[in-house]
């Protein structure tokens, strides 16, 4: 409808964020257009919207502001990690809502990030950078293991190796380079360096948060239950509210604010990954963004608005009240349990059966490649929970995940001469 306000959304073809923040968009009454490289999608919205080249970041700005010259933008976001610099750059060449692109940027690179944080005085494990364009056997003298090495510039623990010694670092470090070597980076360099640092043991938590000015309010903190610690980092069970003591999440969200002013994030949403010792609060990541996946279904505010909603009416120059809902919540990402191609999930009746279950959506239709972490970029599916308590949350998903039987063939390809 041509008399309403219209929103930017700049989401990767495919990305699980689109439909919510649509859906978002529709309730607050907003046109949104979408801007991605889905041109040929069999998706409408993909394919009616406006059709950019994230690997041409200067070309898909002049696009963006063409577009918006003819019908102007309320607000411009970015929906994964791939797309907030440019939200960020396109938002402030027009005077919308945004976070200087340089800030974003620092959420997107680990090495630099670990700099930053270093300097502004956080808690931050021994790291070095790795050059994989030079040998390898001086920048990986007097390491203290375990350690974790990471490529630079992924999200969602692709590619995060724990190794023990040397030995497994090697490994590590060759499997990374094989899966770098196969990814579309917008940037290619960046597949030249590694990060590397000392493993960091701990509970690990997640902060979902919202800025006003640099101001952090806090909308929910994640617990994970089940012990991340490695060989890889694979996320599965997420509960809220947090069950860490009171002055345990004062100092999360005082570390995560101060890590914000550090990188000088300053409007918008913000999802902090963080891990917590007898050290204090360790700040893994700060990403200028919402939750993944689709994990935001799992917030639900008192005053009837979703985690959407509110970060488009922030992106507009709109404050909702935030109000958590009462009561427990979980979800429960569900693993790949290996490669292969997926058959079928059984059990999938007896599981939705399972008190306290809200949802159980899988994601991978069948037919499909299964790819684990620490290549994967994708999960099998989500069950979503819900209790008095998040105990009672959790425990109903651990419930529904055993009912699950996920029937995987061999995938066999053919030798190529």
């Amino acid at each position: 409808m041509p008399g309403l306000p219209q929103i930017l959304v700049i989401a990767p073809h495919g990305s699980y964020r689109t439909s919510a923040f649509i859906t978002a968009a529709h309730r607050l009454g907003v046109r949104v257009l979408i801007a991605s490289e889905g041109q040929h999608s069999i998706v409408s919205d993909y394919a009616r919207g406006l059709h950019i080249d994230f690997a041409d970041q200067a070309t898909a700005l002049e696009l963006i502001l063409q577009t918006a010259a003819q019908t102007p933008f309320a607000g411009i976001i970015g929906t994964d990690d791939s797309t907030v610099e440019l939200a960020a750059r396109s938002a402030a060449a027009l005077g919308l809502p945004h976070n200087p692109p340089a800030a974003v940027r620092l959420g997107r690179r680990k090495d630099q990030a670990r700099v930053c944080l270093q300097a502004a005085g956080l808690n931050v494990p021994p790291h070095r950078c790795l050059d994989l364009d030079a040998p390898l056997s001086d920048q990986l003298a007097g390491l203290a293991y375990p350690v974790v090495v990471k490529p630079v510039c992924l999200s969602a623990s692709r590619g995060v190796i724990r190794a023990d010694h040397q030995t497994d670092l090697r490994q590590a470090i060759a499997r990374i380079q094989v899966m770098l070597h196969k990814e579309r980076l917008a940037d290619p360099d960046l597949a030249r360096w590694l990060l590397v640092e000392q493993y960091i043991p701990g509970q690990e938590v997640a902060l979902e948060g919202m800025l006003h000015d640099g101001r952090l309010t806090v909308m929910a903190v994640f617990d994970k239950p089940d012990p991340l610690e490695g060989p890889y980092f694979e996320e599965t069970y997420y509960t809220t509210p947090s069950r860490h003591p009171a002055e345990t999440q004062v100092e999360l969200e005082a570390q995560v604010q101060a890590a914000c002013a550090a990188y000088g994030l300053r409007e918008g949403p913000i999802h902090a990954e963080c891990r917590l010792n007898e050290h204090g609060v360790w700040i893994l990541e700060v990403a200028a963004r919402s939750i993944g996946g689709l994990c935001g279904q799992l917030l639900r505010f008192g005053t009837g608005y979703s985690l959407e909603e509110l970060v488009l009416a922030q992106a507009m120059g709109r404050r909702l009240p935030v109000t958590p809902a009462a009561g427990g919540a979980g979800v429960l990402m569900i693993p790949i349990p290996r490669a292969g191609v997926l058959r079928r999930v059984e059990g999938l009746l007896e599981a939705q059966q399972v008190p306290g279950i809200t949802a159980i959506d899988i994601q991978i239709r069948e037919g499909h490649e299964l790819v684990p972490l620490p290549e994967g970029a994708s999960y099998l599916g989500f069950i979503f929970a819900r209790g008095d308590t998040p105990a009672q949350a959790e425990a109903a998903l651990r419930q529904a995940h055993a009912c699950l039987n996920i029937v995987v063939a061999p995938l066999w390809k053919a030798n190529v001469a």
